[in-house]
């Protein structure tokens, strides 16, 4: 079992903390074993196991109809004078389930922790009955950090090579030690869940091909600005005829599903966002390559892009798209703190590449920290302020 530090670490900082908490992401990007690694560190801090409640609403040994069967089953457990922890897995499976959790919530021996793949967890009559009351942890697949613990190999070019094609969904770690044909097809369950229960059954969805075709499209096109009606004007020249109101549709249902993100464009002088012209990234690497088959090899730099854009995201940023007069600035990272830049390149050892990398981080006229990031294996350098990093010591240090 990997240990996922990161988001461990953030459940040990919340835990017994007046909120609930709400572990958010892909299906199959490790929420259920969190869980697992929580309740152990629990376990080892002298919580028994009859103060530890744990329900997996996936699992046919417990069909709720509604939320009061799920409370009443929880509430027959609790004893009044000791503290409970009670953790709800895809807890979006029982209708109204909100109503349950808010119950539970507000027993002062109860911390509650759910878990679930699709955004409109939080959206809706849950945020309003919740307001205030919950804190989200969201979840992506492994990075580059986690994956290599899982192999006993130190050649981290090699590894970060099989990273960009296979992705970091965790159930693929087994099944590339052993038998690494299969890992198309373990996609391939995640991909079908995600598109049938997640997507088609509740959005009332039927077009399956039109809907993969859209997918498709924007996965081809990570890194690159894309309207819905390029979408829709694309799609309907090869025959599928739909609408710019559809594509829309389709793509809101996608990010809910967290199957891809949304990067906006950010004005660095005018320091406010444009309305047009989003990029998105997918939400893994191996996800894209099982869809878009041999293609998805075909454009190194934007899956590198892509890696990066996810990184940022983990480690709390908001990222969006760099526009400086002309030119574009791959990321703009904001946190608390302010803002970094990052441009990212395959190589800069062509001068003119490295000059147009340089260009655009040198127009912000301002001081925050600039970063190029390549896989070039020379030792980091300074260019007035900017700083070139290899992508893998940055993925395995970070700056």
């Amino acid at each position: 079992m990997i240990e996922r530090t990161e988001y461990l670490e953030e459940l040990k900082r919340w835990k017994d903390k007046d909120l609930i908490k709400v572990v958010t992401g892909i299906r199959r990007c490790g929420k259920s074993t969190l869980f697992e690694l929580f309740i152990n560190y629990l376990k080892e801090n002298n919580i028994n196991d009859e103060q530890i409640i744990k329900i997996n609403l996936e699992d046919a040994d417990y069909d709720f109809k509604d939320y009061k069967e799920l409370y009443n089953y929880i509430n027959s457990k609790i004893d009044s004078k000791i503290q409970y922890y009670i953790f709800l897995d895809e807890v979006q499976n029982v209708p109204e389930f909100q109503k349950a959790v808010d119950s539970l919530y507000i027993k002062k021996n109860v911390d509650v922790y759910i878990t679930g793949s699709n955004a409109y967890l939080l959206s809706g009559e849950l945020a309003t009955l919740l307001s205030g009351r919950y804190i989200e942890i969201k979840m992506l697949p492994l990075s580059f950090k986690e994956y290599i613990t899982a192999f006993n190999n130190n050649n981290y070019q090699q590894l970060f090579l099989n990273y960009m094609k296979n992705g970091g969904m965790p159930g693929n770690i087994s099944i590339l030690q052993t038998n690494p044909n299969d890992v198309d097809r373990y996609l391939d369950g995640i991909f079908s869940t995600i598109v049938y229960k997640d997507i088609m059954a509740r959005n009332n969805i039927s077009d399956k091909m039109l809907l993969e075709s859209v997918l498709k499209f924007i996965f081809d096109s990570i890194g690159s600005p894309i309207s819905t009606k390029k979408i829709s004007d694309t799609l309907t020249s090869k025959g599928m005829s739909t609408s710019n109101h559809t594509v829309e549709n389709y793509i809101t249902a996608f990010q809910e599903s967290f199957l891809i993100y949304k990067a906006e464009r950010f004005d660095v002088k005018g320091k406010n966002l444009l309305a047009r012209d989003y990029k998105y990234y997918a939400v893994d690497s191996g996800l894209r390559s099982y869809l878009l088959g041999k293609k998805a090899d075909s454009d190194m730099g934007h899956i590198l892009e892509n890696i990066v854009y996810l990184e940022l995201l983990r480690r709390g940023y908001k990222v969006y798209v760099g526009k400086v007069d002309d030119l574009e600035i791959d990321f703009v990272a904001e946190n608390r703190d302010g803002l970094k830049y990052y441009q990212v390149a395959l190589t800069l050892r062509d001068e003119k590449v490295l000059e147009r990398e340089l260009k655009s981080l040198q127009k912000t006229n301002d001081h925050y920290p600039k970063y190029l990031l390549t896989l070039d294996m020379d030792l980091e350098s300074d260019y007035n302020g900017i700083t070139k990093i290899n992508v893998i010591d940055w993925l395995l240090k970070g700056e």
